[in-house]
């Protein structure tokens, strides 16, 4: 653990708790900001952070929150080590066993929004989110937060069948967060990109994360969403001219390279077609269709296509 002190919100997010939920804890159970610099806000030590999370995980277990910030307060201080093992007591199952989300070497703030995933508290998960798009952008985002933690509840589904609940709220969260992005860098200018989920391909979160960062990147888009059929799709790109088209697929299942090949078909077809999402397999690709390997690039090649058409209007 780090020895500097922390401010609210960075401690929050570690714990995957709302500021708010913080401000109750320091008000009615005294397990507040220890350290005091004349003229700055209160900060919290490893100490108090340690304690904190006596307290998050105690009454995540179901432990009322007076007795769990008995128990907080009763660890020794300054020994992080010790107040550690305090956070479990006979009957009460430890954070590493069934009940949590893995999200391999993502961090602590990702570690905190699979804990406020798992006890469904949706608004530490909008603060959490919000704050890292605020910080980081749209792109780092989602790779270093996001992807992790929604792969994690993946994983975990697929093996207990459970969580729905989990990802249902999670994903309604991710959802409102990237739509406020996109509502806050609303490009000027004519649609130059088309998002389209492959035909009876429900999974639509990937694409709206595009949405999101091509917003923030200044490109102006059009969403279709999830389960657009095949001639739908020619039909819109026939009627608005888009300078690329973007499908996404997220299983082999709905990967069908007809689809693509129809776009190509179209007489005044894209400059552009991007197969993205891990369902397309590039040996399968009509030529002239582009694979991107990440967000970050799809970004990229969206901005190129933008900017290179802005230069042929202003030649």
């Amino acid at each position: 653990m780090a020895d500097e002190a922390l401010s609210a919100g960075a401690v929050a997010r570690r714990l995957g708790v709302a500021v708010t939920t913080l401000r109750t804890w320091h008000q009615r159970y005294g397990l507040g900001p220890s350290e005091h610099v004349p003229g700055h806000h209160r900060r919290y030590t490893p100490a108090d952070l340690a304690r904190l999370e006596i307290m998050r995980r105690l009454t995540a277990e179901g432990v009322t929150p007076a007795e769990a910030a008995r128990w907080a307060r009763q660890a020794p201080a300054g020994n992080t080590v010790e107040l550690a093992r305090m956070t479990t007591r006979p009957g009460l199952t430890r954070d590493g066993g069934g009940l949590t989300i893995p999200v391999g070497r993502a961090g602590p703030v990702a570690r905190g929004l699979a804990r406020a995933a798992m006890r469904l508290d949706s608004a530490a998960i909008g603060e959490t989110i919000s704050h890292a798009l605020a910080t980081d952008g749209v792109v780092a985002t989602w790779d270093g937060l996001l992807r992790p933690v929604l792969a994690g509840i993946g994983e975990r589904h697929a093996a207990t069948t459970g969580l729905i609940d989990v990802e249902h709220l999670m994903s309604r969260c991710v959802s409102e967060a990237f739509a406020a992005v996109a509502r806050a860098h609303t490009p000027v200018g004519p649609p130059r990109v088309l998002l389209s989920c492959a035909d009876e391909e429900q999974h639509s979160l990937p694409l709206e994360a595009l949405a999101a960062a091509l917003a923030e990147a200044g490109v102006s888009y059009r969403m279709l969403g999830a389960r657009v059929p095949v001639a739908a799709l020619v039909e819109a790109v026939t009627r608005t001219g888009p300078a690329a088209v973007v499908v996404w697929s997220h299983t082999r299942a709905t990967a069908d390279p007809g689809q693509l090949s129809a776009l190509l078909a179209i007489p005044r077809r894209p400059l552009l077609v991007l197969a993205a999402g891990p369902g397309w397999r590039a040996d399968t690709l009509p030529a002239g269709v582009v694979r991107p390997v990440d967000l970050g690039e799809a970004v990229s090649l969206a901005v190129a296509v933008r900017d290179s058409l802005d230069q042929s209007t202003t030649d």
